[in-house]
């Protein structure tokens, strides 16, 4: 299964490419094509680039702990500096009391209400962080303080379960690791050209921040601090923001803080959570869908205006029972195409790799067309080509691929439970 994600994951790269070139081909025109240019910006800096730099980086950045996050990219990213010790819900409870705020999940809502919050310089106390990776999978939770009313400036603090068991370099014990910095201004990356937020430079100083207010808020907490964990440094994060540290880990033990113990089902995993790129995925599916049923009605009410080759009634009835077939052939591809995408977004793992197929097979048909010279691939094909190479790019995404798997699990782990449960 794993190499079946590889080769759709490399094939998504390479479509990409090619609808790269066809946006420049088609948008260096006088006119309404330039807005193509526009396209092509959003495909190159949030797709393209980015899925270059994940290809990349899966080959020379270690996959082990080295005190470092990584973004959704690959790319190394927000330096890890705070341990916790403690469950969530005394985390939670600790970081209240401290007057933090928890963030919103970053999805189509919070995305939609952080930008118009961020252009129209609104507060927005929730507002969601971007993803950044620790353990293979991106942040359970965080917690931001805003500063002047603004999402421009912000406190802000990422948190990750620690797996069980593991222990930090040196055999330290932690139940969670963080890492916190502080957003000064909105800017654009200097690896992938996105907006992004950038951070202050000095990451101690939001560090020891973050334990004071921790520790001023709830003063059974202890903290200890193990010096030079790593060693001091100057680097870049992922949106090419520099960094410094001295190196020091501060452990926080909230074991002392006052906290109902969380139920398993509502302990935070980021893996659980629907991810943006399953959504995009599943929406571009039934947006194709729904497309296609369109073209399906439009050549049934389109009928009377067909070019018949053929009179009499009986072959008047024939070409209408040939039209209504491949209307009822058209509509069939747009209603499996809807239905896949909402497998997709419940989290079925094989509709998440026949719709991959689907697109595999539309995005060659066209390219096969284009370099055969049967049909170039122009203006009328971009949305079928778009459309399949964005389906391709947003799920064989290791995010979507983690929770369409995980989904599988979990429903096979329920149907084990439900049979122990009923069987005497």
């Amino acid at each position: 299964m794993d190499k079946i994600d590889s080769a759709f994951f490399a094939f998504a790269g390479l479509a990409s490419l090619w609808l790269a070139y066809l946006l420049i081909r088609e948008g260096v025109r006088p006119g309404w094509p330039l807005l193509l240019l526009v396209a092509f910006w959003v495909l190159f800096t949030y797709l393209l680039l980015p899925r270059l730099h994940r290809i990349l980086t899966h080959i020379y950045v270690p996959g082990y702990f080295i005190g470092r996050t990584r973004t959704g990219d690959g790319l190394l990213g927000d330096p890890v500096n705070l341990a916790l010790l403690g469950h969530e819900g005394q985390v939670h409870a600790a970081m209240t009391a401290a007057g933090w705020t928890l963030a919103d999940d970053l999805d189509a809502r919070s995305g939609r209400a952080m930008v118009t919050a961020t252009v129209a310089r609104r507060s927005y106390p929730q507002a969601p962080v971007s993803p950044l990776m620790l353990f293979d999978r991106q942040q359970d939770f965080a917690y931001q303080q805003e500063v002047g009313g603004s999402t421009s400036q912000r406190h802000h603090v990422r948190f990750w379960r620690c797996p069980e068991g593991w222990l930090l370099p040196g055999g330290y014990a932690a139940d969670w690791l963080a890492a916190g910095t502080y957003d000064k201004s909105v800017g654009f990356s200097l690896f992938t050209f996105q907006v992004t937020h950038k951070i202050e430079a000095d990451t101690d100083i939001e560090r020891d921040f973050v334990v004071r207010t921790v520790l001023e808020g709830s003063p059974v907490a202890t903290v200890r601090v193990i010096r030079d964990f790593s060693t001091g440094y100057h680097s870049r994060n992922g949106g090419g923001d520099l960094i410094q540290t001295d190196g020091d880990l501060p452990v926080l033990d909230l074991r002392t803080v006052p906290a109902d113990v969380l139920a398993p089902a509502d302990e935070s995993d980021s893996r659980d959570k629907r991810p943006a790129q399953t959504v995009f995925g599943a929406a571009t599916a039934v947006v194709r869908g729904l497309v296609t049923l369109g073209t399906a009605v439009a050549v049934v009410l389109m009928r009377d205006q067909a070019e018949l080759t053929l009179d009499g009634d009986l072959q008047g009835v024939s070409e209408l029972v040939v039209i209504i077939v491949v209307a009822a052939v058209i509509g069939l591809f747009g209603l499996v195409d809807i239905l896949l995408g909402v497998a997709t977004f419940v989290g079925r793992n094989w509709a998440r790799l026949t719709l991959m197929l689907y697109s595999v097979f539309a995005t060659t048909s066209a390219f096969i067309s284009s370099v055969t010279g049967v049909e170039v691939a122009g203006l009328a094909q971009l949305p079928t080509i778009a459309g399949g190479t964005l389906v391709l790019l947003a799920l064989s995404s290791h995010r979507a691929r983690e929770f369409a798997v995980r989904g599988r699990h979990q429903a096979t782990a329920l149907g084990t439970r439900v049979l122990d449960e009923i069987t005497p």
